[in-house]
């Protein structure tokens, strides 16, 4: 039985635009489980149709679905393998703002500033074009592994996954073209899918929020670019998180408020103060949970002072021996680069081999681009991330399993492997690589991450 709504934050929504507190309660009290995904565009995806009940699209992004019911998505191989992303509906929105408001045609830099565990990031890198980047960032230490995790199986080479306070990012300024933050807040608009959110909450607390967000965004905005997008997110109804961020943004900081068009029947509720456009989600009116999201232009006197390019580290650079048995592994019909990292072999597009030098200096580097794996004595030791990447060569040889195989080696554990040559293998579950194996005479050594083996039996 879900909890009780606090009163004090019914009473704070009366007069907010669209706020219908019958229909709002009775959304709470039926606590409809609505469980949406989205498809990986780089991956792909007809067993996945055939395999989950997809009930509809959600009308506001491309490849997002919502589900007939909940599967076990840990006993879906698919998933492990990146071929979709199990994200909320509403949060999706982000797609048709970011196509509103920025060319995505264009060589872009984007900044995801609170990206675990990678919903919107995974979203942002589908739209984004090949000679762009993203720098998905994550605050909290405890959240970058997951973040990681998940971009990995996202499958991209043009990410940069980065464990970054807000004000480290003064240190690129002038820098990105587009800046997402999805803001930490009070947490109201998970109050159907967690019945504790709603013990925890408390107008103190979302006061306490509103200053985070403040904090945040001042800190971050001066890496954002004269006439780039800001655009900002809660996953909370109270408009001192939502509509009065916004007005705060617009009159320190010269942003203007970026209007954005949808169908009416979406149920979306557009909010307008002082002329400045929010974007609200309510449980009763669209099928999906509480959000709130708006897009700003930075507009700015003058000529901002370029970031002075810093020069690249040439002993990172692979040899002309090392490329030969390292390009093997790739598609050749992807534009690559490769540099040695931390004793292992990177693959990245040449835009973020052009600005590794900068990000280094400035930020704290999880993940970059597609690590590829060891390279020893002219052999390379290919690691996961090459297994599920989406620029691996169709020439490296696999082995195609069954359901039961392909949860047994998710699992890290051993299944039946029959009339196999020696040497490594890419495991396969209907199209998508799982990982690898290395084969030997009568045996054959599990390579799958064992921090991501599946427990459930």
């Amino acid at each position: 039985m879900p909890h009780a709504l606090p009163i004090e934050l019914l009473h704070s929504l009366q007069r907010i635009k669209g706020f219908d507190e019958a229909a709002f309660m009775a959304a709470h009290v039926q606590g409809n489980q609505i469980t949406s995904i989205r498809l990986n565009p780089a991956k792909p995806s007809d067993s996945v149709i055939s395999t989950l009940l997809l009930a509809e699209k959600i009308p506001w992004c491309t490849n997002g679905y919502y589900l007939q019911e909940r599967p076990s998505f840990t006993l879906d191989p698919h998933f492990h393998a990146g071929a979709y992303y199990v994200q909320e509906a509403s949060s999706m929105f982000l797609e048709t703002v970011m196509k509103q408001t920025i060319d995505l045609n264009t060589s872009l830099k984007v900044l995801d500033l609170c990206a675990a565990p990678g919903g919107k990031s995974t979203l942002i890198q589908s739209l984004i074009s090949n000679d762009s980047f993203l720098v998905s960032n994550e605050v909290i230490k405890t959240r970058v592994n997951i973040l990681a995790e998940n971009i990995t199986k996202w499958g991209a080479s043009n990410v940069v996954v980065t464990n970054n306070d807000p004000k480290d990012f003064q240190r690129l300024s002038n820098y990105f073209d587009v800046i997402v933050v999805d803001a930490p807040c009070s947490g109201s608009g998970l109050f159907r899918k967690d019945n504790d959110a709603i013990s925890e909450w408390s107008m103190d607390n979302v006061a306490l929020c509103s200053q985070r967000q403040q904090r945040i965004l001042a800190d971050v905005v001066p890496s954002l670019k004269s006439g780039g997008v800001l655009i900002y997110s809660t996953c909370s109804y109270s408009e001192v998180e939502n509509e009065d961020i916004a007005t705060w943004l617009t009159k320190e900081n010269t942003f203007e408020s970026c209007r954005i068009d949808f169908q009416q029947n979406w149920g979306i509720v557009e909010t307008d103060k002082n002329d400045i456009f929010g974007y609200r989600f309510y449980p009763d009116k669209i099928k999906g949970e509480g959000f709130f999201i708006a897009a700003f232009r930075k507009n700015e006197d003058g000529i901002a002072q370029k970031l002075k390019q810093k020069p690249i580290n040439q002993k990172s650079i692979v040899s002309k021996s090392q490329f030969e048995y390292v390009s093997k592994w790739i598609n050749p019909n992807v534009d690559i680069d490769f540099f040695n990292w931390k004793n292992e072999v990177i693959a990245l597009p040449n835009i973020l081999l052009q600005e590794m030098a900068n990000l280094q200096s400035a930020l704290y580097i999880k993940k970059i681009g597609v690590n590829i794996g060891s390279a020893i004595r002219n052999e390379l030791i290919p690691s996961h991330e090459l297994a599920v990447c989406t620029i691996l060569s169709p020439d490296v040889e696999s082995i195609h399993l069954n359901l039961e195989d392909a949860l047994q080696f998710l699992r890290h554990q051993n299944f039946e492997l029959k009339d196999t040559s020696p040497g490594w293998k890419l495991v396969m579950y209907n199209e998508l690589p799982l990982g690898f194996i290395k084969s030997m005479s009568n045996r054959f050594n599990n390579y799958y991450p064992r921090e991501w083996r599946i427990l459930n039996k």
